[in-house]
């Protein structure tokens, strides 16, 4: 039989996936009257098949010194009754990769599961978020006049996971030809060291360095300390950004507070738009929870809205949390919501959290506490007398206030980036020093009796 013959030279003239897709699944039905019968699974595959490649037939037929041959395309009897041929079969169950539609890449997605209501029309933009809700957004659309590389800075509960699997969302149903890895780093070390272990690191390289157009990753400040995972890191985004394609990363911490961190890395990292997302604003929390108690078909008049949002500040989880139990409360009830119940529900969520509290006054009260004027606090004086209860007020003005890094170092006449240090050395210093710990245990509780 000539089909054989044909097959072979269309298999080494044609691309691989058009190979797949368009002639492997033709079936010679026979050879007769100077005719070449091929059978396809429907109409369309073989009204596709006879006009863009009859003519690729035809030159092969020609090699073999068969031109007077005609081809005749008509739907597998095979087909008709839902039945499959059994080689066709064999070969579907022997094929670990999907077909893919001629020219279209190889598509290595790496996608962890996305949660359901993280798009972006579920989130609720505000002050606090707005750049970083418009950076993702233009990522996902691709905007060629957006940055390439886009660092969130965030804290817990406060919406860079939704962003980043909006991002997925989107490209996943607007851009399925997109090759994206969407993953922790800790999924990324994890990688790395099984690819280590098994001596198959060229695998990993061109995973994350040549089948990779956009690369989402998360908790990156956990980056710390490993060093190989830096290495390779560095590596791909520079691969990745070189050939201009997209690379999202997600941290509590920005580039320049990520601790053991080599300085090439730091740099590749804050190489693009790092922007910062800040607890919501009474504003942008009111959306939120008029949004989440739709969502839970709850009612909420305009007072228990007002209630909440006044009432549970912070990361987005808390109010989650709070209409969760009220949902809880009106459904044991048997009642429509009520404010006893928002009451009691903010109780149970914020507990003896202090609402009043501002950085200011908490500034003011550690002055007194410490023994140093408010002028002084405010200085650019590094002594350890008074940085020391400096760097206690902001980190309690972040741990009992919403207000924005910038608005904290506001108060004492710094940057955000200030507040982050001084955050970042008490919570060391809690960790391993019992005095500093109880010293703040027992500020923490003063400030709350205030209010």
């Amino acid at each position: 039989m000539v089909w054989p013959e044909v097959r072979k030279i269309l298999q080494n003239q044609l691309p691989e996936s058009v190979f797949n897709l368009w002639i492997e699944p033709l079936r010679c039905l026979g050879e007769e009257g100077g005719s070449l019968e091929l059978a396809g699974p429907d109409r369309f595959f073989c009204s596709w098949v006879a006009d863009n490649y009859l003519g690729a037939i035809n030159d092969a037929l020609q090699c073999l010194d068969r031109s007077g041959v005609a081809v005749r395309f008509q739907v597998d009897p095979a087909h008709r009754d839902g039945s499959q041929p059994a080689g066709e079969l064999e070969r579907t169950l022997e094929s670990a990769e999907q077909l893919r539609l001629p020219h279209m890449p190889r598509n290595n997605m790496r996608i962890r599961t996305l949660h359901p209501r993280y798009t972006f029309d579920e989130f609720m933009v505000g002050e606090s978020n707005a750049l970083a809700f418009s950076a993702c957004e233009a990522m996902a659309v691709n905007d060629t006049r957006a940055e390439p590389c886009v660092f969130i800075n965030a804290g817990t509960g406060l919406g860079k996971s939704h962003l980043t699997h909006a991002v997925a969302h989107h490209l996943y149903a607007h851009a399925p030809g997109t090759r994206l890895c969407c993953l922790t780093l800790q999924q990324l070390t994890a990688e790395l060291v099984h690819h280590i272990r098994s001596n198959t690191m060229e695998r990993f390289k061109e995973k994350y360095q040549r089948h990779c157009d956009v690369l989402l990753v998360e908790d990156v400040q956990t980056l710390s300390g490993r060093a190989k995972t830096q290495v390779e890191l560095a590596e791909a985004v520079d691969c990745l950004l070189d050939s201009g394609r997209r690379v999202l990363f997600t941290g509590a911490m920005g580039p320049r507070d990520i601790p053991d961190l080599d300085e090439g890395v730091r740099s590749r990292l804050a190489s693009g738009l790092v922007a910062t997302i800040n607890p919501p604003d009474l504003l942008t929390r009111k959306l939120i929870i008029r949004r989440k108690a739709a969502h839970h078909k709850l009612a909420l008049d305009e007072e228990m809205v007002v209630c909440l949002a006044e009432k549970v500040r912070g990361d987005i989880r808390r109010v989650e949390s709070a209409i969760v139990g009220l949902k809880a409360k009106a459904n044991l009830e048997k009642t429509p919501p009520t404010m006893t119940m928002v009451r009691e529900v903010v109780a149970t969520v914020m507990g003896n959290e202090a609402p009043g509290l501002t950085a200011a006054a908490i500034r003011d009260f550690v002055a007194g506490q410490f023994k140093v004027s408010i002028g002084e606090l405010c200085s650019k004086s590094r002594r350890r007398e008074v940085a020391f209860p400096r760097q206690v007020s902001m980190y309690l003005a972040r741990k009992l206030t919403d207000e924005a890094l910038a608005g904290i170092g506001k108060a004492f006449n710094r940057d955000h980036s200030t507040v982050v240090h001084s955050i970042r050395v008490i919570n060391e210093a809690v960790a391993r020093n019992g005095s500093v710990r109880g010293q703040i245990e027992h500020l923490t509780e003063r400030l709350r009796k205030r209010n």
